[in-house]
């Protein structure tokens, strides 16, 4: 028989190891993060469109624009971070 060498060990640990992790990775969970992370970014740059027009024009009209990308980045925020509470409650399920 065959002597099993420090390598051959290493590299079997690694592959359980790598196994134990792909088991951990939930499709749910991987898609409610990328919504969140997309969610962000699209609210993110339409806040900053509004802040470039708000930045062209003046008075109460630059004032309205600056609060629509206020509104409109915090609306962001938030449907963001419901996404990653329900990714987290989906990794907590499993």
């Amino acid at each position: 028989m065959k002597a099993i060498t420090m390598p051959r060990i290493a590299m079997i640990a690694l592959a359980a190891g790598s196994l134990g992790l792909a088991a951990c990775n939930n499709p749910a969970d991987d898609a409610s993060e990328k919504a969140a992370d997309a969610v962000e970014t699209s609210s993110d740059n339409a806040a900053d469109a509004l802040e470039s027009q708000a930045a062209e024009t003046t008075g109460v009209a630059s004032e309205a624009l600056e609060n629509k990308a206020d509104a409109v980045e915090k609306a962001g925020e938030a449907k963001s971070d419901a996404l990653e509470n329900q990714a987290d409650a989906i990794k907590k399920a499993n």
